[in-house]
């Protein structure tokens, strides 16, 4: 049962997913899984070899600042956490608004690091996340660590900063759909579908019936309106016209980290561990001068 809803819901969804992903999915969807997203905060001040060892931080821990948030965007996307029980381990757009929201509203944090290993998802959601990401009154750093693909590239491509592991792969832009047509199928075995209907185009695209011409240029319509926005928010992101985002960055396919950079798909090539070691320099470099402003208004208050 779980498994034919979750057919279900692919096809009447589209899909800013590496399309052979979905596949590998569909064999082992049936599960119900719990995802669980963490928020790492990293002291800025930590040694780099400690970096990655920082556990979770506890909400309480007051008066401490210069930490990185990292927010993991781990396995396929979907607007809602409800969703995630429908497909292997992932992350919804809810829960990284969330953790976004969080770590806007805890003094201790400085700035926020996206954590991307993920193939893309539903586009549900995406487009309000990324614009929230792009909204951030923080720095916003995202690595794909090691793939950001479709949806994720698309959210990646929302941070202030976008790197790629030396090994990972970015792109993937492009948006699509799927019918399946069962009518053949279910004739070999007697069954014949009866649709009752109101509404001109209620059961427009319904599995029991080929796909009609009207209803493919419906969806392909679909499909259209989302890759506008997606390439817009790439070419918005990346500070590139929409043609370079649309007949350039892979076409749709992922390229390596080399091939990106070259794309300007990204803007740098590291480790996640080097970029953590840069947000904590540059906020270390951040804290010295509003020391030495704090230090200079203690002087005049007791001049005063």
């Amino acid at each position: 049962m779980k498994h034919e809803r979750f057919i279900t819901w692919c096809l009447s969804t589209p899909w800013a997913l590496m399309p052979e992903r979905m596949s590998a999915y569909a064999a082992v969807l049936a599960r119900s899984v719990t995802s669980e997203t963490v928020v790492r905060a990293i002291e800025a001040g930590a040694a780099a070899g400690d970096e990655r060892s920082a556990g979770p931080r506890s909400r309480g821990n007051s008066g401490r600042s210069g930490a990185i948030a990292v927010i993991p965007v781990h396995g396929p996307i979907v607007q809602r956490a409800s969703q995630i029980g429908m497909c292997e381990s992932g992350t919804s757009c809810d829960m990284i608004g969330a953790q976004m929201a969080d770590a806007q509203a805890d003094d201790t944090v400085a700035q926020i690091l996206l954590d991307i290993d993920s193939p893309g998802g539903s586009v549900y959601g995406v487009q309000e996340l990324a614009a929230q990401i792009t909204g951030s009154k923080k720095p916003v750093v995202a690595v794909a660590n090691s793939l950001a693909a479709s949806a994720a590239y698309w959210l990646g491509c929302a941070a202030g900063e976008f790197y790629v592991t030396p090994g990972g792969e970015v792109g993937s832009i492009g948006v699509w759909m799927a019918h399946q047509d069962w009518s053949k199928a279910l004739a070999e075995t007697g069954v014949d579908t009866t649709l009752i209907s109101a509404g001109k185009f209620k059961v427009e695209g319904n599995p029991y019936q080929p796909l009609d011409a009207d209803a493919r240029a419906f969806m392909q319509s679909r499909v259209d309106d989302y890759y506008s926005a997606f390439t817009k928010g790439v070419a918005k992101g990346r500070k590139v016209p929409i043609d370079a985002a649309r007949n350039g960055m892979g076409q749709g396919r992922v390229l390596g980290a080399d091939d990106a950079l070259s794309e300007k798909m990204i803007d740098g090539i590291a480790t996640i561990d080097q970029v953590v070691a840069n947000m904590q320099k540059n906020i270390r470099a951040a804290k010295a001068p509003a020391s030495r402003l704090a230090a200079a208004q203690r002087e005049l208050q007791i001049v005063g």
